[in-house]
């Protein structure tokens, strides 16, 4: 069976599921690729369009609105006497010289640039990145090396989409594999309860295909920047009782009596 079929299939059929038990397991391997692939697609798309807006509003701002800096002996350095704080269009610009602004009052901005006292904070789609200047003990930086730099950015940006892709995609596979993993061992608890003859190959199986529902559902909500409270434990109770449908429509061993 195609695996898209079996993808819609198991959106809505623990019997279709239960069925899928008897397949090998590669092509159970190579469907858990594909949901991790239909999950990292608007990840990607998200962190990348936030990522480009803010390189191209940051130098907009260098430009216009920041006041000339140097960055040198880990320090940043301006004329500036107190933050200044930019928010527009769902990105926040801090620029504080004064040592005022943490680094976790910036992270609470979904998206957001943060050149501070010591350390620059980038903030895109939640996900958050430091960079010390203590990194440049003997580097002197101004405001126009980081334009330049920007400038570079942008040149890079068809190496760096890609690489963000496989970075992002590499980490959902391994983070997808250890779950259904985990299901299976947890199919093994349900196996017992429900008086099922299946071994834990069956489990796995079956659990790559009871975590379609839940993968689904959250990569439509990444896709339309929807959050969802107590996502975690929303996706096990789903998988668990997908799972737990799956094994029940398996037929129990009939007993032979003389």
């Amino acid at each position: 069976m195609n695996m898209f079929i079996q993808l819609w299939k198991s959106l809505y059929s623990p019997k279709d599921i239960a069925r899928f038990r008897f397949q090998k397991i590669g092509k159970a391997i190579l469907y858990v690729f594909l949901l991790a692939l239909i999950f990292t697609l608007p990840l990607t798309y998200h962190f990348t369009t936030s990522f480009l807006e803010g390189i191209r509003y940051t130098s907009s701002l260098l430009k216009n609105e920041i006041p000339a800096f140097t960055i040198e002996n880990g320090e940043l350095h301006s004329s500036a006497t107190q933050p200044i704080v930019i928010d527009e269009h769902g990105l926040t610009i801090v620029f504080d010289s004064t040592g005022q602004v943490t680094k976790e009052e910036v992270e609470r901005s979904g998206n957001a640039i943060g050149l501070l006292k010591h350390e620059a904070v980038l903030v895109a789609n939640n996900q958050t990145q430091y960079y010390s200047y203590a990194m440049l003990p003997e580097i002197t930086l101004t405001n126009q090396d980081v334009h330049t730099f920007i400038e570079t950015l942008q040149s890079l940006l068809p190496v760096l989409v890609p690489l963000t892709f496989l970075l992002l995609y590499l980490f959902t596979s391994a983070s997808k594999f250890v779950g259904v993993s985990v299901l299976a061992f947890i199919g093994l608890i349900l196996r017992s309860t429900l008086d099922k003859k299946i071994t834990y190959r069956h489990t796995w199986v079956m659990s790559a295909y009871a975590v379609t529902l839940s993968t689904v559902f959250f990569a439509i909500m990444e896709a339309l920047q929807a959050v969802v409270p107590y996502a975690p434990f929303i996706h096990w109770f789903v998988s668990i009782t997908v799972l737990f449908l799956a094994i029940k429509e398996i037929p129990s061993a009939k007993i032979h009596r003389e």
